[in-house]
Parts: C-alpha cells; structure tokens; sequence
C-alpha cells in the first residue's frame, strides 16, 4: 500500500506508519479524530501537519481496512 504522504521506517516511531517527513503517527492523527478534535484542533496541535496530511491519514486508514478484507463478526 502506497501513499505519497505516509511513510513507514523502522528506525522511526518503530515502524509504524507516519506522516512523512514528522515523526506524528497515523494511528494517533486518527485517535485524536475519534475523540472529537476537529481537523482545526488537530493542526493547531501539531504544527507540522498540514490538512492534506489528515486526509492523508484517513486515506490510508481506509486502504489498510479494504485490503484487509472482511473482518469477522464477533
């Protein structure tokens, strides 16, 4: 899965998927979402993203799920 804006590096954050060129993970950009920033909080938090960033990251959040296939019911 590529995204221009998401970069992964095990050197960096231990691998997990980051904002490229920040050391900001994707998986915090979209906690911070859920509970209840709004892409203005965000930005003003971390000064380094920039709003196509967060679109970014809701992107590949997205692509990880589709290219998982279904998840089971519980």
């Amino acid at each position: 899965m590529s995204h221009d804006r998401i970069h992964r590096d095990a050197r960096i954050m231990g691998g997990k998927p980051c904002i490229r060129g920040t050391r900001i993970p994707v998986d915090v950009i979209l906690e911070d979402l859920a509970d209840g920033m709004s892409f203005a909080d965000v930005l003003a938090a971390y000064e380094d993203l920039t709003e196509d960033d967060l679109r970014a990251a809701l992107d590949y959040a997205a692509a990880y799920l589709r290219e998982e296939g279904l998840i089971a019911a519980e």
